[in-house]
Formats: structure tokens, sequence, C-alpha cells
């Protein structure tokens, strides 16, 4: 049976990233340095990822430290939080940039809101009610 496995995008900043999706409480689950490509790729996601669920793949070309554009095209990760007021304070303490405060989905049955990582990729934030 097919399955989502992950997204990749483009960082200028790994640690930086890194950082931002702990605020998020995703951690890394494993690393590949690929010297003769120059480039690392650092998979993070929630707990040990035994259950196999989508995972984020931060993607650092070597000595590529100015902006990627993010493009017209993509629009956001979507994390579910039990408490999206509280994941937003997480994100605006650790220096994050919050774009939309935590409140309900017009004629919804879920609180959301919207944070920027360091590279400007959009996150929903996720509580559902029902």
């Amino acid at each position: 049976m097919p399955r989502y496995l992950h997204t990749m995008v483009r960082v200028k900043n790994l640690d930086a990233s890194i950082a931002f999706y702990k605020l998020l409480g995703m951690h890394e689950l494993r690393r590949r340095e690929v010297p003769e490509g120059q480039y690392t790729l650092v998979f993070i996601g929630y707990a040990d990822n035994a259950a196999g669920e989508a995972e984020i793949e931060l993607t650092y070309n070597w000595g590529k430290d100015d902006s990627y554009d993010v493009g017209t095209g993509f629009g956001h990760f979507a994390v579910g939080v039990p408490d999206v007021a509280d994941a937003v304070e997480k994100v605006r303490a650790g220096g994050g940039k919050v774009t939309r405060e935590a409140g309900p989905v017009k004629f919804g049955t879920s609180v959301i809101a919207f944070v920027e990582d360091p590279d400007g990729y959009k996150i929903e934030l996720i509580q559902r009610l029902d």
C-alpha cells in the first residue's frame, strides 16, 4: 500500500531550522552527510517514528547560505497539536514568527494558527475541537 513519506525543503541554516522545529516538539530522527554531493539531509519528526508518520526532510546544500525562493506553489505544512495557543507561545518565546494568532476557523471545527520557520515556510498549527 503506498504511503506518504516526507516533504523536502531546502534550508539556509540547518541548526536554526532544527531549533525551530524543536519548538513544535519535533526532533532529529536521522542525518545523512553526503560529502561527494556537498549536502546534508536531516529528517525530523515525532517520537521514534515507529508508526511511519510523515517526516520533514531538511536539505542543507553546503556553502549555500543565501535565501531560496519559497515559490508560489507551496502552501504550508500542517501540524496537529493539542493546544494551538500554547504552541504559538512556544514558537514566539523561541524567537519564531507568528503570522496568524490562534483562533477558530470560520464555519469549522478547529482552532488554527500560522507560524513561519527561519526560511519562511509556513506551518499551520491545528487543534481539532470535535
